[in-house]
């Protein structure tokens, strides 16, 4: 049986760090841990936080799932893209939190009196 060559080895693509950081009094904690969760297999995040700052500190995978590595400004680009939509997800969710809560009242009230006939 013939030998097999070993597998190659492909570099692995250096890392990016890059820190970002926000005023606390005008960012939450959880719009910057739900991007941080968004970034996994790209990069990694953790958030300190440092008198009235959120320092969040970036580090590129070596070995990204999705596409080639990025770039500091890019991994930057791309956190504060995530952050600012987890911002308008929170919004949005405070503005529609009554609606939301009518029609879910509305429809286990339904699902109630549906069971309450039936049984």
């Amino acid at each position: 049986m013939p030998l097999m060559p070993p597998a190659a080895k492909l570099p692995a693509a250096s890392q990016v760090e890059v820190a970002v950081d926000f005023d606390s009094s005008i960012q939450s904690l959880s719009a910057l841990d739900a991007a941080a969760y968004r970034l996994i297999g790209s990069a990694t995040c953790q958030v300190e936080r440092a008198g009235d700052r959120y320092i969040c500190r970036l580090v590129s995978s070596g070995n990204p799932q999705k596409g080639a590595a990025l770039s500091s400004d890019e991994l930057k680009e791309r956190f504060l893209y995530l952050v600012a939509d987890e911002n308008l997800r929170i919004r949005v969710a405070e503005k529609t939190d009554g609606v939301r809560n009518v029609i879910l009242a509305l429809a286990f009230g339904a699902l109630a009196t549906n069971q309450n006939n039936a049984g």
